[in-house]
């Protein structure tokens, strides 16, 4: 049976990623760089940035007008209480906290509301760790 971050990886299409910086240099940019490359959309969302990774950029998660599947985010852990306030305003589907982003409190208020959550893990290294083809 194939696990939670395997299915999530497999049925994305639409990855939010919150905190994406355009700093070729932050961990960020090279992760959403890659799942780029990798077939995944990528919506930056960054209070300042207009465009990243030649995406279009929105202040939140409230801002961006189509379907979302998984929310990556790259913050430190005590803004991820908001961040889920909005996950599960939204109704979207899944959470991803980055390695370093750990907020148990906020991963479990996620899971109550049926959001599935990927705490302190990396996506890429997921991704590559799974060798996933998207054309699958």
């Amino acid at each position: 049976m194939p696990d939670q971050i395997t299915e999530l990886l497999k049925n994305a299409r639409t990855i939010a990623v919150v905190g994406l910086s355009g700093d070729p240099t932050r961990p960020s940019y090279g992760v959403s760089e890659y799942i780029q490359r990798q077939g995944y959309r990528i919506i930056p969302v960054h209070p300042t940035a207009t465009e990243v990774l030649g995406e279009k950029a929105y202040p939140s998660l409230r801002d961006i007008p189509e379907k979302i599947d998984i929310v990556d985010v790259f913050r430190r852990p005590d803004a991820v209480p908001a961040i889920v306030d909005e996950v599960i305003e939204l109704k979207l589907p899944a959470l991803w906290l980055q390695e370093g982003v750990i907020h148990e409190e906020a991963a479990e208020r996620a899971r109550n509301a049926g959001v599935a959550v990927v705490m302190d893990h990396c996506i890429l290294k997921e991704h590559r760790a799974r060798r996933m083809d998207l054309s699958e």
